[in-house]
């Protein structure tokens, strides 16, 4: 195995000393560090590919189901499809990356993506696009990215050393938002002039340069330390036992379930920008944009706090700020009010989401990184889901029998989901002791 410079690494896991020395002179490394290593730069590029064509997917996806059906709920039952497929396909994916080949899954799974985006792409050319193919391929496009989400995740920490990992996890997220700020407003103009088929072949076309970069990098993709003993179901309940047993993980997932499950607002962006402000495809772009650039600035903010020792309460504090941002966000009178607000809300997330990011990387060793990621992921894309069917059934309402649920409306939606997002914060805060006393340098 060796690494981006070309020389072999241990195979060891850091001694006690080292892994101090390294965290000590972690915060003296510079925010562009982990581009001088060939191997984080072709993950990067790969990375960056991935996470334009994710991007892209919500949006054509999201488009093109509503403008069929004009109904809320039909964009929820969006997260019922990718909650069912997701949890099996995370469980199966930490497992996987912690035995085989990671740079070889996340070439197989994004080329099953580039395959299922192409048919799509197929179907909407020849006119015969139908709302049950945007759930099929939606649940085959939940699969594919989930399965490779724990290998790309645990890949990080082998392109680059110990000591540049919070910056790599930082340069990920922040590198990886400018395409999320393209995305919308590419999607924006060829909506605007081409239409929403144009829109899907653009998307097909994404999803192929993350399909090879990964076999491109130099350095050894399989994990070190691993000996595979017992079932598949075995091997995922070791890693839940790991996370459950940890100090500060618990707590990390629970305030990810708390600001995601009663706010998630991106999948339904054209219910609420048409509730909220009237709008249609243009007004989602917009919102999508600032979205966006709100989760640049916040990434490259992560940089500046990387002296602030006090990480567990970093994560607590702006899940705080994220509530409030919600709450807000269903009282803006007009469009460019809500961009700002929606600016807050992306910043917020992505100074959490990076920092938690790092936390799970720096206290889990690479035998059980995987596992431990995937878990991660299978928290925040049932939060993700669950959110999408919370809202989108709370804004819109769905009956069941003679019982309805929901219909409260896209403003009173957020309103309320900001406050419940608050009161989950507030109750982690208090009674998870070692989150608030963790200290990273």
């Amino acid at each position: 195995m060796t690494n981006s410079s070309g020389s072999p690494p241990s195979t060891d896991a850091p001694s006690p000393d080292e892994g101090a020395e390294a965290d000590a002179q972690a915060h003296q490394v510079p925010a562009w560090a982990p581009f001088a290593f060939a191997d984080y730069r072709l993950f990067w590029f790969g990375s960056v590919a991935a996470m334009f064509t994710n991007q892209l997917v919500v949006l054509v996806t999201g488009i093109a189901l509503f403008e069929t059906t004009h109904s809320a709920t039909d964009l929820g039952f969006l997260g019922v499809i990718r909650l069912a497929v997701q949890i099996p396909g995370l469980l199966w994916g930490g497992t996987l990356a912690d035995e085989m080949d990671r740079k070889r899954l996340m070439a197989i799974t994004q080329g099953l993506t580039a395959v299922a985006l192409t048919l799509l792409a197929l179907l909407a050319l020849l006119g015969g696009l139908a709302p049950w193919h945007i759930y099929l391929v939606t649940a085959v496009l939940s699969a594919s990215v989930v399965v490779g989400q724990p290998a790309r995740a645990a890949l990080t920490a082998v392109v680059v050393p110990r000591t540049h990992l919070l910056h790599a996890v930082t340069a990920n997220t922040f590198t990886q938002q400018i395409g999320s700020i393209v995305a919308p407003l590419m999607f924006a103009l060829v909506y605007s002039v081409w239409g929403i088929n144009a829109a899907i072949v653009i998307t097909a076309l994404t999803a192929i340069p993350s399909a090879f970069m990964p076999l491109l990098i130099r350095a050894d993709g399989k994990p070190v330390g691993v000996t595979v003993r017992g079932s598949m179901p075995t091997r995922v309940w070791e890693g839940f036992q790991y996370v459950r047993h940890h100090g500060i993980l618990p707590g990390l997932f629970i305030l990810d379930i708390g600001m995601t499950v009663f706010t998630f607002y991106r999948d339904l962006l054209p219910a609420l920008a048409n509730g909220l402000f009237g709008g249609g495809a243009v007004e989602v772009g917009w919102l999508t944009t600032s979205n966006s650039i709100g989760a640049v600035v916040g990434a490259a903010a992560v940089v500046f706090f990387a002296r602030y020792r006090a990480k567990g309460m970093l994560v607590v504090y702006v899940t705080l700020a994220f509530s409030v941002f919600v709450f807000l966000f269903g009282y803006v009178p007009s469009l460019w009010l809500g961009m700002a607000v929606i600016f807050g809300m992306g910043a917020m997330d992505a100074v959490s989401m990076t920092t938690r990011q790092a936390m799970m990387q720096l206290t889990t060793p690479d035998q059980m990184l995987g596992r431990t990621l995937s878990l991660g992921s299978l928290v925040a894309t049932t939060a993700n889901n669950v959110g999408t069917m919370w809202v989108g059934f709370l804004a819109g309402g769905i009956a069941v029998g003679s019982f309805r649920f929901g219909g409260l409306g896209e403003a009173h939606t957020m309103q309320l989901g900001g406050i419940l997002a608050l009161v989950c914060t507030f109750i982690v805060w208090w009674a998870m002791k070692e989150l608030r006393e963790y200290r990273y340098p």
